[in-house]
């Protein structure tokens, strides 16, 4: 399975999970030049940017460590660039969660971590 494709199944997975925890998936895969949002929702009246990583080894460490000061600054910015888009969105605060889809176990498994960065100033 290309690397593409195992992101995008792993988005789909986090996705459902997600929607099974009660949040409303608003947008998937949401691009500018600047980069991309894997998934925004609302949890609540809490707007929430979720950074999917998925894994098929550990080779390279664990999925989360890969979410370093340049990633979380990358995705602070790509929420701003969401909001400007979307001014008419109504929520009373935003946070960032990383969802993990591991899948060197069977069945695959989703971890969500919540409030797992705050941006850079």
């Amino acid at each position: 399975m290309s690397r593409t494709r195992l992101g995008r199944r792993g988005e789909a997975m986090a996705a459902q999970h997600l929607q099974a925890l009660g949040y409303h998936v608003l947008a998937c895969n949401w691009r500018t030049r600047a980069g991309e949002l894997d998934i925004v929702a609302l949890d609540g009246d809490t707007l929430v940017f979720v950074e999917v990583k998925t894994r098929r080894t550990h080779t390279f460490g664990a999925p989360e460590e890969s979410i370093d000061a340049r990633k979380q600054a990358q995705l602070a910015r790509l929420a701003e660039l969401f909001l400007d888009a979307h001014p008419n969105l109504t929520f009373r605060e935003c946070r960032f969660d990383v969802a993990v889809v591991d899948m060197t176990v069977l069945p695959p498994q989703v971890r969500l971590y919540r409030n797992a960065f705050y941006p850079p100033e």
